[in-house]
């Protein structure tokens, strides 16, 4: 499976700088945007129980990745129309133009990593978090050559990777645990599938990247390994799900809605797998084999887990986030998180 052939897989991992000003991104794939406002709150009336029955519409968009499987499972059956939402979900080439979007309010709700949303965070977006969506479980890595043999070793070697992306942040504190910094190595800048091309090629010795990258570069390069992966760190990559907060103060049961029809495309993914690795199959132009292998590479995170994670561990997360980015100079002031997360959602279904 070359990069040539699917492209968009990687596209929601884009840079941390987004919405400080840096533009473009790579435009692998033509996708439609929202041009639109928020979406209207649905108008309800005690003597129209037909308008009342009515679902509440909302915009919700991302860059394409395997974690999203189950939004693109209840836009195709149904599942949020069911509940009560009425969703139009939007595909972006680039997280650039997704941020963007959310930030100005053309997008009610966007799916992204959490050092994404640190950084609309601190600079003065509004809004909640009410779901986590998957973490990385070994679908991101760090691959290196036999010579080089630990972590330590890295210090003084030159190594491939997205600047200021999030597999530069994934290096970053990898480096830390080993006692290094990103001054004790040599940075080569270059995009994720660049990055593990170089590494099979033989022009790299590390480099770091993600699936699908990844493992096809380990299976054909001999001399070398996977020496550290996101199995190792389960915490330090997590997708999660927001929604603006004027839209939730106006909307509720839309937000609710939107719970229960991801937890209805978790369920569905269990009981009609085939269906389920088909319908993902055509967002991310994979073989129903291909998302299977990829999912592999995450978990998705259920309702005990997600109740588990928004009520005890997300928080610290979020505040180690963002005094790295701060110590990185990601962001120019550390946000107050104190109030991003909003589980009631999960508690009501």
């Amino acid at each position: 499976m070359s990069p040539a052939q699917h492209p968009i897989v990687w596209t929601r991992r884009q840079a941390l700088r987004m919405v400080a000003g840096v533009t473009g991104g790579l435009a692998l794939h033509a996708c439609a945007q929202s041009t639109g406002g928020p979406a209207e709150p649905a108008e309800t009336s005690a003597a129209s129980p037909q308008a009342a029955a009515e679902p509440i519409k909302a915009t919700s968009g991302s860059t394409l990745w395997i974690g999203y499987t189950p939004l693109y499972i209840g836009v195709e059956k149904g599942f949020f129309r069911e509940s009560g939402l009425d969703l139009d979900y939007k595909d972006f080439s680039s997280g650039t133009d997704a941020n963007a979007a959310f930030s100005a309010g053309r997008l009610d709700a966007i799916s992204n990593v959490t050092s994404e949303m640190v950084t609309l965070a601190a600079n003065g977006v509004d809004f909640k978090i009410v779901m986590a969506a998957d973490n990385s479980l070994g679908g991101d890595g760090i691959l290196a050559r036999n010579s080089v043999k630990d972590i330590a070793d890295f210090k003084g070697k030159t190594v491939a990777v997205e600047e200021g992306g999030v597999s530069h942040f994934f290096l970053l504190q990898v480096l830390k645990e080993a006692g290094l910094s990103g001054s004790d190595i040599k940075l080569v800048n270059v995009t994720p599938d660049a990055a593990a091309a170089a590494y099979q090629s033989g022009k790299a010795d590390i480099a770091v990247t993600y699936s699908p990258f990844l493992a096809k570069a380990n299976q054909a390069q001999k001399d070398g390994r996977i020496i550290f992966d996101t199995s190792k760190m389960p915490t330090a990559i997590i997708d999660i799900h927001s929604f603006n907060t004027k839209f939730i103060e106006a909307n509720p049961g839309a937000v609710e809605a939107f719970v229960k029809g991801t937890l209805k495309s978790l369920d569905f993914i269990k009981t009609n797998p085939t269906e389920a690795y088909t319908i993902a199959g055509k967002r991310l132009e994979l073989s129903p084999e291909e998302v299977e292998a990829e999912l592999k590479g995450v978990r998705l995170i259920d309702k005990e887990t997600n109740l588990e994670i928004l009520n005890t561990s997300l928080l610290p997360h979020l505040e180690e986030l963002s005094a790295f980015l701060l110590e990185q100079k990601q962001i120019q002031k550390a946000p107050d998180l104190s109030k991003l997360i909003d589980p009631q959602y999960l508690q009501a279904v």
